[in-house]
């Protein structure tokens, strides 16, 4: 008894001198700043406002948007284009539930992206407080590394090796709770915690001092001076050898491809651009692009093939797969030749597998960094080069492809404009320094096949998820990070419903985006198949929606195209353009027909 009332004594007078308005929410921006972290995407909420207080004080830019899985999409086109972590931070419960999706999308897209969550304070967890529920569970299938704060000396060393987590081996997302108890000021949790009319005796006395008790130790040491530099960040590289072999049996190809997906742009790779395409382009082997790889090599790299890829596939005599997986984009692996010899570079040993027991072997398979492997690769095969005719034979396929599509693209459809024309009028007009976001189904996939990125890093898609809605957040991230780039989004009309009220943060944030909306009022991709098959359209039929005035209404400046405005396409783009440089979002809301372009496209 006498041993608690000492402790009443002395927790009362701590109480009295700690009027420190130091909180929490410091700490973390300390880190984050120390990191080189520039902005921070969130949806506000009390839980978390001294996260976003503190950054702002220590110049990092806080990014509000109209949805959380907007500012999580935006923090992964952030990651993606400065080769640092996203950082995202949202409320507790609904909340963090928002950004599910997203979040499985990073992780597909194999994305560093830290997701930061507020939650209940830590003594009333589990107990019915506002937004309580068991955020960790949600978030551990999701994420390399989980952790739920407890103490504010905790944050520090916490977030520090969140942040290295996120971009060693192969990348991902990872998520730290941060209950709110431990971003506030001390004076304002002891007040909140302490029970104003304590029952009397004895154990009136020990639920004091037990809460007392709980409130010093969150913040004992919390403000002991703690290292906030980055911890070292593990990549897993090749081999001497095993390039050594693969030297070897690329020296012998005739017929070499070399398939190059999203993880040849992870850092270290991004440094050494400009000699990685002139090392790729001197070795002459023809190299196909998916994902975020796209515009790697420029628009109109002589050994960059974009179509008859199955064709060229099954012909090679090599392929060397630089992180790319074997999954529903290369048919599980069927599209490989069994006699071809096939080298794997993955990061992620399960991806670099996926699929080998089934439908084709890898003859070499290296667990490393694609991208620092192709440049040894290159160093080691200095003098050779593949055979001019392949790379020729192939580059002929494309051309008479492409001009089959250009064909395509003048033909009339029954009403409204045709798709390909646009895409091709769009492409042409697109300023050298564009980035191109893809958020949809029929009209983006069409893209892929006719737009041509000027560049690395000029092309984000969701990746492996094909998750609808990334638009409005991959836009916003991309045009902070290069607001000198003309960044373009590329929506269906179904997928613009997910983000068109990004045009509110679009204008409140002076990041003037350009979206091209391909408008067939359906869902194309999903509709072709079910109507050929199960004889009804149902559920996939929308409106020709007046797309333009909801961008109006946002601040922004929306366009309505018809085909009546065919002659004046051209004119009403580079409108949008001038439009975008002067400081305003826009939105080119354009009526387009059905074409035959995509039948047999994948839907399921």
């Amino acid at each position: 008894f006498i041993a608690i009332l000492l402790f009443e004594l002395s927790s009362s007078l701590w109480l009295y001198k700690t009027k420190s308005p130091r909180n929490g929410g410091e700490s973390v921006a300390e880190v984050l700043r120390a990191h080189g972290i520039k902005f921070v995407f969130t949806l506000v909420g009390g839980h978390i406002s001294p996260i976003l207080v503190a950054c702002e004080k220590l110049g990092i830019r806080i990014v509000d948007t109209r949805h959380e899985a907007t500012a999580v999409f935006a923090a992964d086109a952030v990651a993606r284009l400065s080769g640092t972590v996203g950082v995202a931070v949202v409320t507790a419960g609904p909340g963090l539930t928002n950004t599910v999706t997203a979040v499985k999308n990073a992780q597909m897209a194999e994305s560093p992206l830290l997701l930061m969550g507020g939650a209940a304070a830590t003594l009333l967890q589990g107990r019915g407080a506002l937004q309580d529920i068991d955020q960790m569970s949600l978030f551990k299938p999701l994420c390399k590394f989980c952790a739920s704060i407890r103490t504010v000396r905790e944050i520090v060393p916490t977030v520090r090796k969140a942040l290295a987590i996120a971009q060693s081996g192969t990348p991902g997302p990872v998520f730290i709770e941060i209950p709110i108890d431990t971003l506030y000021p001390f004076h304002l949790v002891a007040e909140e915690v302490q029970v104003k009319n304590p029952p009397k005796g004895l154990m009136g006395k020990i639920v004091t001092w037990y809460l007392k008790n709980h409130v010093m130790n969150i913040f004992a040491g919390a403000w002991e001076a703690r290292d906030v530099s980055p911890l070292p960040v593990d990549i897993p590289y090749a081999t001497d050898d095993q390039v050594q072999k693969c030297i070897e049996l690329l020296s012998r190809a005739k017929k070499p491809v070399i398939v190059l997906g999203s993880q040849v742009t992870l850092p270290p790779t991004p440094r050494f651009y400009l000699f990685y395409r002139k090392a790729l382009e001197t070795l002459g082997i023809p190299c196909f692009l998916g994902g975020m790889a796209r515009g790697i090599l420029g628009k109109n790299s002589p050994i960059h093939i974009r179509q008859n890829r199955r064709d060229a596939l099954k012909e090679a005599d090599l392929v060397l797969l630089a992180g790319t997986v074997c999954d529903f984009r290369l048919s599980y692996g069927r599209v490989l030749n069994r006699r071809s010899t096939i080298i794997a570079v993955n990061r992620d040993k399960k991806q670099l597998l996926k699929n080998s027991d089934l439908f084709w072997k890898p003859t070499v398979a290296i667990q490393g960094d694609a991208g620092s492997f192709l440049l040894r690769l290159s160093k080691g095969l200095k003098g050779h080069r593949c055979p001019e005719e392949w790379p020729q034979k192939l580059k002929a396929g494309d051309v008479t492809k492409e001009n089959a599509n250009r064909c395509k693209a003048d033909e009339k459809t029954e009403r409204h404009l045709n798709p390909l024309k646009v895409l091709h009028c769009v492409d042409e007009l697109m300023s050298d320094d564009s980035i191109i976001v893809a958020d949809g189904g029929d009209f983006v996939g069409t893209a892929a096949y006719i737009m041509r990125p000027r560049g690395p890093l000029r092309w984000l898609d969701p990746g492996a998820f094909g998750t609808l809605g990334v638009g409005g957040g991959f836009a916003l991230g991309a045009k902070l990070c290069r607001p000198e780039s003309e960044v373009w989004i590329i929506y269906g009309d179904g997928s613009l419903g997910y983000s068109v009220a990004e045009f509110d943060t679009f204008t409140r944030h002076k990041t003037p985006v350009i979206a091209l909306v391909g408008n067939d009022a359906c869902w194309s991709q999903i509709s072709r198949d079910q109507v050929s098959i199960l004889g009804s359209n149902v559920a996939c039929g929308l409106a020709f929606t007046d797309y333009h005035i909801v961008a109006d209404g946002f601040g922004g400046k929306g366009y309505l195209i018809g085909r009546e405005d065919e002659d004046r396409l051209s004119d009403i783009i580079s409108q949008a353009q001038k439009e975008s440089r002067e400081g305003k979002a826009t939105l080119l809301n354009v009526l387009i027909g059905v074409t035959g372009f995509r039948e047999g496209s994948i839907s399921i």
